[in-house]
């Protein structure tokens, strides 16, 4: 797709949830993969969506969509990496339905979505590679508890030692430069 990339790396700066970037990383469950789709918001590194399932796919993020504890008409910018699953006719659809732009980063360029990238690397070393998940819905129930540690518990040091959840109702901001 020709779009560009709007965030072009400015990861801080940001009003809560208007500016949602995306990823999908990797999990074994039993002998084969499933894969996890986090959405975070790159106002304060809150995972605000997450799914989980055995297919790489639109559904997967519109099930992550799904998981929003506000109206996904509060998103501004939906920034991911060019994979098939996000640059679609059905994830153009659901955009353009809530008047959200799309922001792809660059070819082969993984600096460009580096708050999700490493928002998954964390999931991996604190999670993946700690549990083992027999089934699709284990590796959901485990996530969704993650994702609330996460959120509400484990402090960052881009926010000045704050866990998400407390930097937003804090009403603190990053500054634009924040990586």
């Amino acid at each position: 797709a020709d779009v560009p990339n709007v965030v072009a790396r400015g990861f801080g700066g940001r009003a809560p949830r208007t500016h949602i970037c995306s990823d999908l990383t990797y999990v074994r469950v039993g002998a084969s993969w499933n894969y996890v789709c986090l959405l975070v918001d790159l106002y304060n590194r809150e995972i605000v969506g997450h799914s989980a399932g055995p297919r790489k796919d639109a559904r997967l993020v519109k099930s992550a969509f799904a998981t929003l504890s506000f109206p996904i008409s509060d998103i501004e910018v939906f920034h991911t990496d060019r994979g098939s699953e996000f640059d679609n006719a059905e994830i153009d659809l659901m955009l353009e339905a809530f008047g959200i732009e799309r922001s792809l980063s660059a070819k082969g360029c993984p600096y460009d979505n580096a708050v999700d990238e490493s928002t998954n690397r964390i999931l991996k070393a604190e999670l993946v590679h700690r549990e083992t998940f027999g089934t699709t819905c284990e590796l959901r129930a485990k996530l969704s508890d993650y994702v609330h540690w996460y959120n509400n518990f484990r402090i960052h040091s881009t926010l000045g030692y704050m866990s998400p959840v407390e930097f937003r109702e804090a009403g603190l901001s990053l500054p634009e430069s924040s990586k």
